[in-house]
């Protein structure tokens, strides 16, 4: 009867029992699982190493006697006091205060001494532009001398800084260490041709001036720090990231100069001869530089359409103008032929590598959908990454370099994949240098169902986009495929991966990573355990409304044999005696307790 004292307890013995035949079944597959594989230890996850937590800070220390919480000290509202009175200055006036110039600078990486270079080239340019100006032509006058002698001496106290100040503080290589001693990098400052090219910049030859008088010739070797321009060049482009546009204004400036040059001496040839004494020199009209710059242009550059020199002085100076023209200006045409070739080398590259597959392709008719592909692939290629190939980039770098580049770029997307969380971190570092990047355009196959014996020999990581398979119930990880991590080789790929879109992925080869875990066996069995782990997830089967459905502990009982019943009712006449009579009594027992 159904809620009596027995049927309670046949329930409860019946959900006792399917509750340990659950866990029967659950400790067979253990014991199963590591049978099969003895690298299997236990079927929890491997701990993953919680996030270092920053040190508690310090308690505030106690106010001083006298004083309440709430006060704060007179040094924290950066107060100042000057003649009876008090004015608040800013934090940063502290901080300038207390600045110690470093006892070293690296001419490599420190932009502070970038920056102190910027200033030294800028008087370097202050005296090469203007003494030929101030020489030739008549700007400089008694009644403007102090500004040009103030600008001038500006100049020189920044040379004399850079040659006490920076240049024995720079640090150097010697034998293959970085030298930051500061006697060591005086010593090999004074050594240096750098050192003897800055103390002839700063002769005094303006003792001069009280015997000839301010000629701006006698600042004539301040010209001579050149060496200071062309290493601002070359720190100047190391940190830019189009340096190309640097190289392109240098080389203007370098066309402008000569004809700035050639200007002055026009003009200093002019008033030699006689200011609109012939019809070749200057007449002496309008504004003297800029008609003196556009005498030089035409005559530099060869446009043609000037006077015809008079004198052997005027043919000699305008024979020497042609021949520094031609010299010039074709040396400027190929200066920046050189920098704009250099500024498009890659599109170059790339434009020469598709202009070739299409030639090849055209030459075996291949059909024009084959040909689109190609084409598309090698435009989203060239304008997703910049280049065709990163490796034949990389593979110019140190191993060390190579693994830094390959961690910025490549690690926070390894590291979102759960396959590979908990392994070895020196595993995955391994194994970021032997990623290849390969684009998939839509509708491509990533890869295919493999039957029999075949197997797939990479492991593909989306780097961008999406990868869904197709033609199959068995899911695949967004990040990286876990059939293909099989142990014992035993799994195949079991769906068809289509690109829906443009997929940028990293292909790992099953060689490399085989290579790779020889050193990491730790790594190696969580790798093995999770990867069966996750096939066993989706191999299992599901129902309708896609929940997994229970195992069956105990099945159904099948019904009693029609002749085993005739013979229980015919012992119905011989009362409870006999071995059938017991069986009869079992019966209704159990159907009871179904009930």
């Amino acid at each position: 009867r159904i809620g009596s004292a027995t049927s309670l307890s046949s329930a409860f013995v019946n959900t006792r029992l399917q509750e340990l035949a659950k866990l029967f079944k659950e400790r067979t597959e253990k014991v199963k699982e590591k049978l099969i594989d003895p690298d299997v230890s236990s079927d929890e996850e491997s701990p993953t190493a919680s996030p270092a937590k920053p040190p508690p800070a310090p308690a505030p220390a106690p106010p001083p006697a006298g004083q309440t919480e709430g006060d704060k000290p007179e040094e924290d509202d950066h107060y100042c006091e000057m003649l009876c009175c008090k004015f608040k200055y800013r934090p940063w006036l502290d901080r300038v205060k207390n600045y110690q110039f470093p006892s070293s600078i690296d001419p490599l990486t420190n932009l502070m001494y970038v920056l102190w270079l910027f200033f030294v080239v800028m008087a370097w340019n202050w005296n090469c532009w203007l003494i030929p100006v101030r020489w030739a032509f008549p700007y400089q006058t008694p009644s403007n001398i102090y500004y040009w002698l103030l600008t001038d001496y500006t100049c020189d106290l920044i040379y004399l800084l850079d040659l006490l100040v920076f240049q024995p503080r720079l640090q150097f290589v010697k034998g293959g260490d970085i030298i930051s001693d500061k006697q060591a990098m005086k010593e090999n400052y004074l050594k240096s041709e750098r050192f003897k090219m800055d103390v002839v910049c700063l002769l005094p030859l303006d003792i001069f001036y009280f015997e000839f008088g301010i000629n701006p010739l006698l600042r004539f070797p301040r010209c001579l720090k050149y060496l200071a321009f062309f290493e601002f060049n070359d720190r100047l482009e190391s940190i830019m990231s189009k340096a190309y546009i640097y190289r392109v204004i240098r080389t203007t400036a370098y066309l402008l100069y000569s004809l700035h040059l050639n200007s002055c001496l026009y003009y200093w040839a002019s008033d030699y001869e006689g200011l609109g004494s012939t019809s070749w020199v200057y007449d002496g009209e309008g504004n003297s530089y800029i008609r003196c710059y556009y005498w030089a242009v035409k005559t530099l550059i060869t446009i043609g359409g000037l006077p015809d020199p008079k004198t052997l002085f005027e043919i000699m100076f305008q024979l020497l103008n042609y021949f520094m023209g031609v010299f010039a200006f074709s040396i400027m045409i190929g200066q920046m032929r050189d920098v704009v070739g250099a500024a498009t080398a890659g599109q170059t590259y790339y434009r020469s590598c598709m202009d070739s597959t299409i030639k090849y392709m055209n030459s075996y008719r291949i059909p024009k959908p084959v040909q689109n592909r190609v084409k598309t692939w090698y435009e989203y290629t060239w304008q997703s990454q910049g280049m065709l190939d990163e490796l034949e980039l990389l593979v110019q770098l140190p191993d060390k370099m190579r693994l830094d580049i390959c961690i910025d770029v490549n690690y926070n997307i390894v590291s979102k994949v759960a396959l590979f969380q908990g392994c070895d971190r020196q595993m995955i570092f391994d194994m970021l240098k032997r990623l290849r990047s390969v684009v998939y355009l839509p509708n491509d196959y990533v890869c295919k169902k493999r039957w029999g014996d075949t197997m797939g020999k990479g492991r593909f990581l989306i780097k961008k986009r999406c990868a869904e398979p197709v033609n199959n119930s068995v899911n695949v990880s967004p990040c990286l495929s876990p059939s293909l991590l099989a142990a014992g080789g035993g799994n195949r790929r079991t769906a068809n991966v289509v690109a829906h879109g443009f997929a940028n992925l990293f292909i790992l080869d099953k060689k490399d990573l085989n290579e790779i875990l020889v050193h990491y066996p730790e790594s190696q069995k969580l790798l093995r355990k999770k990867a069966r782990k996750m096939l066993k997830n989706s191999n299992k089967p599901k129902d309708e409304k896609g929940a997994r459905a229970d195992p069956v502990i105990i099945g159904t009982k099948p019904d009693t044999p029609k002749l085993f019943q005739a013979a229980l009712a015919a012992t119905g006449k011989l009362g409870t005696k006999g071995q059938l009579a017991q069986w009869r009594f079992r019966l209704h027992q159990m159907k009871e307790m179904e009930a």
